[in-house]
């Protein structure tokens, strides 16, 4: 009789196995593999080694609290004489003395997640079930069965490998891009991405179900999108549009995700203040590429908010020029969310490809507030009727701007359709480089095309198709290339007649700081002009000069001012509006590295400021982060008072944990100015050369 088999040891191979499952970014402390793919494993016995005529081996992998084997999370299966790769399977590499090297195989549509792997070996005379090891599974997008293959492998490298990034903001004339360290392989981040499924509403409240759909990207990136979002769940962030951050971290502050990932962690589930969009699209980015999903975050400028889903922004002005708040519509000047590679067997076209998800918490989907995931191909050719918030994300890039006039007794007159405005310059970070690539061809046809506007009227489900007048008198308001916060500036509005007789009009021509999601905050320069003429075939130029001692208080932190100007003809009461929203520029730091870029020998960064306002700046502090080459660092500035046109200067050192091209993040906040933002590309050498 056979003597019973005894385990000595378990070598799961953490640095092979990981190496060649792309995931050795996470470190060789545990076994982190991606499924469809073959790990080895090697088992150590003690008195004797297997014998296969004697001992039968299977195995059982288990994920979940509650495994189950009619759910998926359970599996029971053999030894086979080949690996077979679309389902559970094992086979023997190497059998040698007391050592059995394994090699074992998942399906490429396995469960994600968190793993126990066991061994039951049976003799004649007993069954023996030996407890092998954990694992992390995640989604494989070099496997070409898997939902997230994607075929190209620098933009595999990009989309999933890549652990910092840029994010684009400001406004589509001035767009700027800020360093961002999405940091998914950082220590306990993997775990913190499992943790957050764990606590979504799904989970919570059915676990068996929802571990039994953790096979499906479109699931698990429509969890994620929840949970960004604290909203309805025990989810990530919070969001606040300002004006006061005091109780949390004002967005703009944030260097990266990996701070936010792991104070909610230390919260127990508490919600981190506070986000924005492009904060709530970052954490959202580090979640999915963690998990294995090709992910990329998207900024789009003139971005919409259609609450009444008929595909037209509605904005109200009064008989003075001033915003006046009739409707929840809004125009974001810029609006950032994710895109998702993944394959869509859930929707009867060929929808694969980039998804838009949208964790912002702006609309509720299937009551909670998540956006997506909503194929991009669906999107450009009008097709709103498809899984998930389509016709949302249509009307975000999509959306006709109409202005209307209303006057002192409720009535309300429409000035103008501009069919043009909305969805401009989408941008995301280019692969291999840090150029800017502008992806709304994949969105839209070129504005106003024959194709653009036939897929409008294709989505236009309330048959509300507007179409824009042609005039001969028209307005259009025209700043400088460039302003700095802190200057004055001038700012036109040029009046252009086209006919053959004059125009008189009354001009009212205003300026007013606004939040970026386009919320008005206060007037800043005002000028109301009556009688101005406008010969036939004439242009007309009126200046308003806009000063930093009106505009300084009420500038938030994305320094954006909105020029409206406001034209009604006396004649025939032709009312003609122009708008134009300006991004104030702030001074760039000024990074210098010294020392010799080697990885772990000690660096130092030395950061530049010079004070651009009018004013002395107080409380000033240096945010510093860079994913493998420094942890969040905060230094004060050692000037407690900044006077006008004064040059500061900080040290920080740092020993960088990783070779290769590294992004030195930095942010520069103040009482009176706030993200001033920099960064410096350091490619560091690796020690052993």
């Amino acid at each position: 009789m056979a003597q019973a088999l005894e385990l000595a040891g378990i070598e799961l191979q953490c640095k092979p196995n990981n190496t060649a499952h792309r995931t050795a970014d996470f470190g060789f402390g545990r076994l982190i593999v991606r499924r469809g793919s073959r790990f080895t494993i090697t088992v150590i016995f003690t008195s004797r080694g297997y014998q296969p005529e004697s001992d039968k081996i299977s195995f059982t992998v288990e994920t979940g609290l509650a495994p189950l084997e009619t759910s998926g999370t359970k599996v029971q299966f053999p030894l086979s004489n080949s690996l077979d790769e679309n389902k559970w399977n094992a086979t023997i590499v190497r059998n040698g003395g007391s050592e059995l090297s394994l090699s074992i195989c998942s399906p490429a549509n396995a469960k994600i997640g968190r793993y126990t792997l066991k061994l039951l070996c049976t003799t004649q005379s007993q069954s023996t079930m030996f407890y092998l090891g954990q694992f992390i599974l995640l989604f494989n997008p070099w496997c070409p069965a898997d939902a997230v293959f994607l075929d190209v492998e620098n933009q595999r490298k990009e989309y999933v490998l890549n652990d910092q990034g840029l994010i684009y903001r400001g406004s589509r004339k001035f767009i700027s891009a800020i360093a961002w360290n999405f940091g998914q392989f950082e220590d306990g981040i993997v775990d913190i991405c499992l943790e957050l499924l764990d606590n979504s509403l799904n989970c919570l409240q059915n676990q068996d179900e929802d571990y039994s759909q953790r096979h499906d990207p479109v699931y698990i990136s429509r969890i994620v999108t929840a949970m960004v979002n604290c909203n309805d769940d025990k989810g990530i962030l919070l969001g606040k549009w300002g004006p006061n951050y005091s109780d949390g971290v004002s967005p703009t502050t944030w260097n990266g995700s990996i701070t936010i990932l792991r104070q909610w962690n230390k919260l127990s589930c508490q919600p981190v203040r506070y986000g924005q969009c492009w904060v709530f699209a970052a954490v959202a980015c580090t979640v999915l590429r963690c998990l294995g999903i090709p992910t990329r975050p998207i900024t789009n400028f003139n971005s919409a908010h259609d609450t009444e889903q008929n595909l037209t922004i509605d904005s109200f002005i009064d008989e003075n020029g001033k915003l006046v708040k009739e409707s929840r519509d809004s125009i974001w000047n810029f609006h950032c969310w994710v895109e998702s590679w993944m394959t869509r067997p859930d929707l009867k076209a060929d929808y694969t490809g980039w998804q838009v998800l949208d964790p912002t918490p702006q609309e509720k989907s299937e009551g909670i507030y998540c956006c997506g995931p909503a194929p991009v191909k669906a999107i450009k050719c009008g097709d709103v009727t498809q899984n998930f918030d389509t016709p949302f994300v249509f009307a975000e890039v999509n959306a006709d701007y109409v202005s209307w006039l209303l006057r002192k007794d409720g009535s309300k007159e429409q000035i103008m359709v501009n069919s043009r405005l909305v969805g401009q310059k989408i941008s995301t970070k280019a692969v291999g480089s840090d150029d800017r690539e502008d992806v709304t061809h994949n969105y839209k046809y070129e504005e106003g095309s024959e194709e653009e506007r036939s897929v409008f009227s294709k989505a236009d489900m309330k048959n509300k198709l507007l179409k824009e007048s042609e005039k001969t008198f028209s307005i259009k308001v025209k700043t400088d290339k460039l302003n700095m916060n802190g200057t004055d500036f001038k700012v036109s509005a040029i009046l252009s007649n086209q006919s053959s007789v004059a125009k008189s009009c009354r001009l009212i021509f205003c300026a007013q700081t606004i939040q970026y999601n386009g919320k008005p905050i206060k007037d800043c320069a005002w000028k109301d002009l009556d009688n101005v003429t406008v010969g036939p075939q004439e242009v007309k130029t009126e200046s308003l000069q806009v000063l930093y001692s009106e505009y300084g208080e009420s500038l938030t932190e994305h320094n954006q001012i909105l020029i409206l100007a406001l034209a009604v003809e006396y004649k025939t009461e032709e009312i003609l509006v122009a708008r134009k929203v300006i991004t104030l520029q702030n001074p760039e730091l000024c990074i210098k590295i010294v020392g010799e870029p080697v990885q772990y020998r000690d660096l130092t960064a030395e950061i530049c400021f010079t004070n651009p306002l009018p004013v002395n700046l107080c409380d000033g502090t240096f945010l510093v982060e860079g994913v493998g080459l420094t942890d969040e660092q905060r230094v004060p500035c050692p000037i407690k008072s900044i006077t006008p046109g004064q040059e500061v200067k900080v040290k920080v050192e740092f020993t960088p944990q990783k070779s290769g091209l590294r992004k030195l993040a930095v942010d520069f906040d103040c009482n009176k100015l706030k993200d001033v933002r920099g960064f410096k590309n350091v490619i560091i050498r690796p020690m052993n050369r």
